[in-house]
C-alpha cells in the first residue's frame, strides 16, 4: 500500500532557488528533519519551464484529486491551495496547503510535509509521493491541457463507509480543531452509514434518521485527546421511504447510503445532515 501523505506546505522561493531547483532533480532536492517524538518535516521540489502559477496549481488539483486526496480550498492565481487525504481507519489526516511561485517562465512547487508527534513513517515512501506529485507537472502546451483537466477533475463517486458512532467522533474531534473546514472537507461526500437508529422524525411528508450516538460522559473508555462535544448524525431519507422509515424503532440496526448536505455547529449538540438516504441491500 503506497504512503498516504498527509500534510504539503508549498512555501515561495526567491528566483535563485527556483534556477537551482531547475539543475536537480526532485530526489535530489528532498530532505528530512525532525523526529517522531517531535514530529517529521520532509520537503521535495521541483521547478518547470513554460508553466504559469495558475496552471501549476490546477494541474496539481488534478494529480491529487485522482490519487484520493480531498481539495478544500483554490486559489490558482495566488498559487495557493488546501487539500488532504481524507481519513481512514488505520491513517491520521491532516491539512495540506500548497503554493507555487513563478519567476519569469519557470515555476518551483515545493512540498513540505509536517507528521505530527509521534507519527512515524518511511521516508522512501515519503520521497515518492512527494516526487511523484512533483514530477507529473508538465509545462507548455501539455501543461496548459492538463491544467484545464484538472480544473474539471472530480473525486471518486464511491461513498465511505463507515459505522455512524466512528463518524460522529471524528466531526466532534474536527471541531475541536478548525469547524470552519468542516463544510468544505464533506462537500458532496457520500457515506455509507451503519449504526442504531435513535429515533426517526418526519417533516411534512418526509422522514429522517436520527443515528443513536454516545456521548462522552457515557463512554466505559475515554481515548487520549478524544473530544468531549456530542455531534449528532441525521440521515434525511430519499422520497419514497416512507414505509421503511414507518418500520424503523429506536435501537434498529441500519445500514444507509446518504449525502452530506450540511453541518450545524450551533444549537448544540451539532449536526452533520445527509441527504437522499436509502438502505443499503
Amino acid at each position: 500500500m503506497r504512503f498516504r501523505l498527509f500534510l504539503f506546505l508549498v512555501t515561495a522561493l526567491v528566483p535563485v532557488a527556483g534556477a537551482q531547483a531547475q539543475a536537480q532533480t526532485c530526489d535530489a532536492t528532498f530532505s528530512k528533519k525532525g523526529n517522531p517524538v517531535t514530529g517529521l518535516k520532509f520537503t521535495a521540489m521541483n521547478s518547470v519551464a513554460e508553466l504559469s502559477t495558475r496552471d501549476a496549481i490546477n494541474q496539481l488539483r488534478g494529480i491529487v484529486v485522482a490519487r484520493g486526496y480531498d481539495v478544500l480550498a483554490l486559489e490558482p492565481e495566488a498559487g495557493d491551495m488546501l487539500l488532504e487525504m481524507p481519513q481512514a481507519a488505520n491513517q491520521r489526516s491532516f491539512p495540506i496547503v500548497a503554493k507555487a511561485t513563478s519567476a519569469g517562465t519557470v515555476t518551483t512547487v515545493q512540498l513540505r510535509a509536517n507528521l505530527r508527534a509521534g507519527v512515524s513513517t518511511n521516508s522512501d515512501a515519503v520521497k515518492a509521493e512527494l516526487c511523484g506529485m512533483l514530477t507529473a507537472l508538465t509545462g507548455g502546451a501539455a501543461g496548459e491541457t492538463a491544467a484545464q483537466q484538472g480544473q474539471r477533475a472530480t473525486a471518486s463517486a464511491a461513498p465511505t463507509v463507515m459505522n455512524a458512532q466512528m463518524l460522529a467522533d471524528r466531526l466532534s474531534k474536527e471541531r475541536d480543531g478548525n469547524v470552519n473546514e468542516i463544510p468544505l472537507r464533506y462537500k458532496d461526500r457520500a457515506f455509507l452509514l451503519e449504526g442504531m437508529v435513535s429515533s426517526v422524525i418526519r417533516n411534512g411528508d418526509s422522514y429522517s434518521v436520527i443515528f443513536d450516538i454516545l456521548p462522552w460522559e457515557k463512554k466505559a473508555v475515554h481515548l487520549p485527546g478524544e473530544s468531549q462535544f456530542k455531534t449528532d448524525i441525521v440521515c434525511r431519507l430519499a422520497p419514497g421511504q416512507s414505509v421503511y422509515a414507518l418500520t424503523l424503532k429506536p435501537r434498529t440496526k441500519v445500514t444507509l447510503t446518504g449525502t452530506y448536505q450540511e453541518y450545524r455547529e450551533l444549537p448544540l449538540p451539532s449536526t452533520m445532515w445527509l441527504s437522499n438516504c436509502t438502505p443499503s441491500k
